[in-house]
């Protein structure tokens, strides 16, 4: 046996007891002729003292050990004289009788405490080593604790946990597929699935009206911070439901994991809000609810004047940053500089000071006093709901773009007054996303979400139009789960007809020869009695990140891949031999 109990597990209760533990040295004080060392395992840290009357063998032993050595000790709980009362163990300690290494270990290249010295790339490289440190540890158990809390509560509402292929046909749309090459069939590739969309969906038509799937998919995409090339989705479908009903079913996931995992209750139903509205208040079709701080449309105040940046613009918007009026003329400079980065894509930033004067009213000074009087900069105060001490921000330009550039800036400014703290969460739903996005280098309509999302089905008179201008308009019947500003489920109502399906591949540019060699076989398996069917995936890594207050989700990730796709612990991707190519016929 080379355990009794964990390190985590001790308490005053145990006091004259002997026990034996197991795990890795972490650290060794000498003080005088005691020795303590932490022994650490994933359930905690327990301290060991070696006295001047302790065994011979053991005060030897004690002499060789290091940093990260795995050892397996026996002796007798003691209360501790110097209490630590910020871990469960820190009342007692473990008075040895032996020790006996069962691993030496080499000095590591940075330190395995809740502060490593380690930089990201070193500790990448020794992830193994990494995940040993509480931080990487408390962030797996949560990952764990979610996955098992989605299975029960999912399984409980009746859902079966179904497996898809890995290895599948590769299909146009969305990101760029992965690709196996086949040895059996030379020549010929099979793809790993962005998503098991097509699959779900063949499991409604096989009658499997409740599916789910803790799943792994793969994209081949330029690589940001929260983003991986392999990730992994809660993948469900459900059959003879409309929206609500997978919003209905879905809010239960939600508030049983903010409950069983956080211990927070949250509001029921959630809010919702429309795309549109999202775009037009927030900039952004993924809205930080955690703040206030709306966009408000100037361009009727603004048309009228001698300003020729507003006046020739499309758009004129600006945000009220509530109790900013004292910002530096420094501090303005350097947002404007802000906005003018090529991600942000503004001309400038307007500014306007509101500040309260002896009599009561408010006195307003801009950047662009030349061309606006108090009168109009009033008139910018009463629409925005600007107070004594508040600041507006303007921006101006084409209209999307401008409601973008906002958005940014209203996170900006959250952040930079603290409005976006990880501990307080505002969940939404957004819905009624546009169908289909047109692109004016190819000159054709995409799918803003995917080809077999359903439009709403007060929509399908434009739906079927050839005119592009009614295409435009048409609304999926789509919905996204958004947290503090994350997207972190998407989903919608599926096509379910082979007609309408057909539609669909047309309005996207495909021919017939395309439709057929990629998709044949979920047309023809809506022609033998699909039911109205719909869905959902939430992003799991980047909901427990969320979760687990972590900007990164690869803390979230046992072996993640680090910006440029790369494993830099295995060194993959890397090179094949000669003789694998040749059996590829590569």
């Amino acid at each position: 046996m080379y355990r009794t109990h964990t390190c985590g597990e001790l308490d005053l209760s145990y006091a004259g007891r002997q026990v034996q533990l197991a795990g890795w040295i972490q650290r060794i004080r000498k003080l005088g002729g005691m020795t303590f060392i932490d022994l650490r395992d994933r359930y905690g840290i327990t301290q060991l003292v070696v006295k001047e009357d302790s065994p011979a063998l053991v005060k030897e032993t004690t002499e060789s050990l290091g940093r990260e050595y795995v050892v397996t000790v026996c002796g007798t709980v003691l209360e501790r004289s110097n209490k630590n009362m910020n871990i469960p163990t820190g009342e007692i300690e473990i008075a040895l009788t032996g020790i006996d290494v069962l691993n030496p270990s080499q000095v590591p290249p940075f330190t395995i405490e809740e502060e490593s010295d380690g930089g990201e790339e070193l500790r990448a490289r020794y992830r193994y080593l990494d995940l040993r440190r509480t931080p990487l540890q408390k962030a797996m158990m949560l990952r764990h604790l979610m996955a098992q809390e989605t299975r029960s509560y999912l399984s409980r509402c009746g859902f079966l946990e179904i497996e898809t292929p890995f290895l599948i046909k590769s299909t146009p749309e969305g990101a760029r597929d992965f690709v196996v090459p086949s040895r059996m069939n030379q020549g010929q590739f099979y793809a790993l699935p962005q998503s098991p969309q097509q699959f779900k969906q063949l499991l409604m038509i096989a009658g499997y009206d409740k599916y789910f799937q803790i799943v792994r998919c793969f994209r081949d995409e330029d690589l940001r911070a929260d983003r991986q090339p392999e990730f992994t989705q809660i993948d469900c479908e459900m059959s003879f439901v409309e929206r609500d009903d997978v919003l209905a079913q879905f809010e239960g996931l939600i508030r049983h994991l903010f409950k069983t995992v956080l211990d927070i209750e949250i509001p029921s139903p959630l809010p919702r809000i429309t795309y549109s509205m999202a775009m037009e208040k927030y900039g952004s079709d993924k809205p930080d609810m955690r703040f206030e701080m709306l966009i408000h449309d100037l361009t009727p105040l603004t048309r009228d004047t001698e300003f020729s940046v507003f006046r020739n613009a499309d758009y004129v918007g600006a945000i009220c940053v509530k109790g900013a009026a004292g910002y530096t003329r420094k501090q303005l400079d350097e947002l404007t500089e802000w906005v003018k980065r090529p991600q942000i894509g503004a001309s400038g930033l307007v500014y306007v000071r509101c500040t309260a004067e002896d009599d009561g009213n408010l006195s307003y000074k801009s950047s662009v006093d030349k061309f606006f009087d108090r009168q109009a900069l009033e008139g910018w105060a009463q629409i925005t709901g600007a107070a004594d001490g508040d600041l507006l921000l303007v921006l101006s330009g084409p209209r999307k773009k401008t409601l973008e550039a906002l958005g940014s800036l209203r996170l900006e400014m959250g952040n930079r007054l603290g409005l976006r703290a990880k501990d307080v969460y505002a969940p939404l739903w957004v819905y009624d996303f546009p169908l289909l996005e047109w692109d004016d280098e190819t000159q054709r309509f995409y799918a803003k979400h995917h080809p077999f999302t359903a439009p709403k089905p007060e929509d399908l008179d434009k739906f079927y139009s050839d005119d592009p201008r009614d295409l435009e308009q048409v609304n999926a019947n789509a919905y996204d789960f958004v947290l503090n500003g994350t997207e972190v489920g998407g989903g919608s109502i599926r096509i379910h007809d082979s007609l309408m399906q057909e539609r669909m591949f047309r309005v996207l540019g495909m021919s017939e020869e395309e439709v057929n060699a990629k998709f044949s076989f979920i047309i023809n398996a809506f022609r033998y009695g699909a039911p109205p069917h719909g869905g959902i995936a939430f992003g799991f890594d980047r909901w427990c990140s969320l979760f687990g207050g972590s900007e990164s989700i690869r803390d979230f990730i046992a072996f993640p891949k680090n910006n440029s796709g790369r494993d830099v612990m295995l060194d993959a991707p890397a090179e094949i031999d000669a003789g694998q190519k040749k059996e590829l016929g590569l």
